[in-house]
């Protein structure tokens, strides 16, 4: 599994630790990924995402994971969280017509 966060595409990031002599060797800063299960309350279901902390802040701050993936860019989000954006904005359509 890889550690990308499947709403920002968060990855890892390489960089050196650098000793009081100044030794430098390679490090890889991973980011902090969880998993947690979301509810989107346009399907009426949970869904389970391996999402970094910073994201599900982010869930948070917009307003659940119905209103965060409607102004996420396709790019970042994994090909599941894609999946779940064109079902919620699928039953969003048809409630509006309705």
């Amino acid at each position: 599994m890889a550690r990308r966060c499947e709403l920002t595409g968060k990855g890892v990031l390489y960089g050196n630790n650098v000793s009081h002599a100044n030794n430098k060797t390679k490090r890889r800063f991973l980011p902090n990924l969880l998993n947690v299960t979301l509810l989107s309350d346009a399907l009426g279901q949970s869904v389970r995402l391996r999402v970094s902390a910073n994201a599900l802040r982010s869930v948070e701050h917009r307003g659940g994971l119905d209103a965060f993936l409607k102004k996420a860019h396709d790019e970042e989000l994994s090909p599941r969280a894609r999946l779940i954006k064109k079902q919620v904005a699928a039953k969003q359509a048809e409630a509006a017509s309705a």
